[in-house]
Formats: structure tokens, C-alpha cells, sequence
């Protein structure tokens, strides 16, 4: 089984084997202060000005730059789209496995319900006559955490880093992600921790991957997911390929996940201030 306590499995997928550092690798660095608002807004509307293939080896992905004349910024472009029958995942076999763009969106607009401010802007868009999930290109980015084991790098706020990093188990949790690793968490220059490609997730299983991840909780968080109902998630997230089953399976989880913390009680609970918009 895969371990998420802060160690990410290294087996990265073929179509991610050169690693997302590369598509999230550092372009100029956007305005101070833009809100999500604005970066969405500009993901639909701006025009693509250029385009380069992504890393070799992942699948339907480019990395492009976009212009509305007054800013310019680069995205990531991802169209992947699979469904398989009986697939082997690194979680077992899978009776019906999907591989969706659309998973990326529904996690940055899960994201943004729960608070998190740890997922960079994405939007539906259509591109060379196919949708796909548009993201926008992390600013300033340094490493990402398979870079960070292998030079045995620490952040100067310890503290910060393990509250990130409980947060990225709880929501990989909620979302069925079976598909974290090293190569999908992104440090950037302040050690802000951004979690990338979601292509693997809303299952519909309604139990827990691994609940000994499950050791600490942001508590706002934690409040946030409480008030999460299937009819919210339909609204939010219900276009994105996330069905009814899926809803009800992340609810399930949803609320294993909140049985283990007021077991846990006070003591596994913290309190940390929330990424800038």
C-alpha cells in the first residue's frame, strides 16, 4: 500500500515519469494580488500565444503561454481523458478506472469550498477543439517534494511545513486520490505547498485509502468539510465528471474522516493561517 505520512511514493505513472516540476517549472511571475477571480477570468479568456510540448512521456499535456494584452502567464494544459476496464492501479485493481482532465478542476473547486488556497486557479476550457483543464502556472516554484527527500532539505518553518503536509493527507483522503507523489507537490520560493494533477481521483469508494495517515487536522478544515452537502458538491463539482456515486462516496469518507478526529479530539486538531489568495 502506498504511504502517505509525508513520504509520497516515487513510481511515478508513465505518462508523468519526467516528473510535473518540469510543466510547473518557474515563468514570470504574475502581479502581486491577483484573486483567484482574476487568474480564473484569465485562464478562460486570454489568448494562447505559444505553445511547447510539455516533459516527454505525459500524456496530453502542453505548457502554453497566454496574453489579454496586459498580462502575460503561462498554463498548463491537460487533456488527458481515459477510461479503462479492469486496470491495475498502484491501489489494486480498479473495476472502472478513470484518467480525467476534469478531476482537475473539480479539486481546485473543492479547494476553494474547503478554504485551502493550495491548488492553483484551473478552469474548463476548450483547446485545439478538445476541453481540458487549464491551470495556472505556479509562481516562483523551487523544488518539488521528490527533490526535496533527495537533497534532505528542510523548511525554515518545520512547523508550517507538517501543518501543509497534514492538510495534503486529509485531502487526498476526502478526494480517493490514488495518485499522490513526490513529482506532485510543488514548493515555492515562501515553502507555500501547492498540490498538482488530480486526474486520479473522486472515487467512489466510500471507505478510506490509509486512515493511519490521518494524525493531525487543520481545524478549519475540519469545520469545512462538516458542512459539505451532496447538494453543494452537485453544484460545485457535479460537471466535472463527479457523479452522484462519487458525492456519496466522498461524503462517506467525509465523514469517517470526522469520526477519527473527534475521537482524536483537541489534541490532533491545530489552527494555521490560511496560503494568501
Amino acid at each position: 500500500m502506498r504511504q502517505y505520512d509525508f513520504t509520497f511514493s516515487r513510481r511515478l505513472p508513465t505518462f508523468l515519469a519526467a516528473g510535473f516540476l518540469t510543466i510547473f517549472a518557474q515563468s514570470a511571475s504574475a502581479p502581486a494580488g491577483l484573486t483567484h477571480a482574476q487568474k480564473e477570468e484569465f485562464l478562460l479568456k486570454a489568448k494562447v500565444v505559444s505553445v511547447k510540448p510539455a516533459a516527454k512521456g505525459i500524456t496530453n499535456t502542453v505548457r502554453a503561454t497566454l496574453s489579454d494584452g496586459q498580462l502575460t502567464h503561462d498554463v498548463s494544459i491537460q487533456r488527458i481523458d481515459e477510461t479503462s476496464h479492469n486496470f491495475e492501479t498502484n491501489m489494486g485493481m480498479e473495476r472502472i478506472f478513470r484518467d480525467s482532465w476534469e478531476f482537475n478542476v473539480a479539486a481546485y473547486k473543492l479547494d476553494r469550498l474547503l478554504g485551502l488556497n493550495m491548488i492553483p486557479a484551473t478552469v474548463e476550457r476548450t483547446y485545439q477543439g478538445s476541453h481540458a483543464a487549464f491551470t495556472w502556472w505556479v509562481d516562483d516554484v523551487m523544488m518539488d517534494e521528490g527533490e526535496r527527500q533527495s537533497k534532505k532539505l528542510q523548511s525554515p518553518d518545520k512547523q508550517t511545513w507538517s501543518d501543509q503536509m497534514a492538510i495534503v493527507n486529509v485531502f487526498d483522503q476526502l478526494i480517493y486520490n490514488i495518485d499522490r507523489n513526490v513529482g506532485n507537490l510543488l514548493y515555492d520560493k515562501n515553502w507555500q505547498l501547492w498540490m498538482i494533477d488530480h486526474t486520479r481521483a473522486f472515487r467512489s469508494n466510500p471507505d478510506l485509502m490509509d486512515a493511519k495517515v490521518l494524525k493531525r487536522c487543520d481545524s478549519a478544515l475540519l469545520e469545512k468539510m462538516k458542512q459539505l452537502d451532496a447538494a453543494t458538491l452537485k453544484k460545485e463539482i457535479g460537471a466535472y465528471d463527479v457523479g452522484s456515486d462519487q458525492i456519496k462516496g466522498l461524503l462517506a469518507r467525509r465523514d469517517k474522516i470526522v469520526k477519527i478526529f473527534d475521537q482524536k479530539g483537541l489534541s490532533a486538531l491545530y489552527t494555521t493561517p490560511r496560503p494568501p489568495e
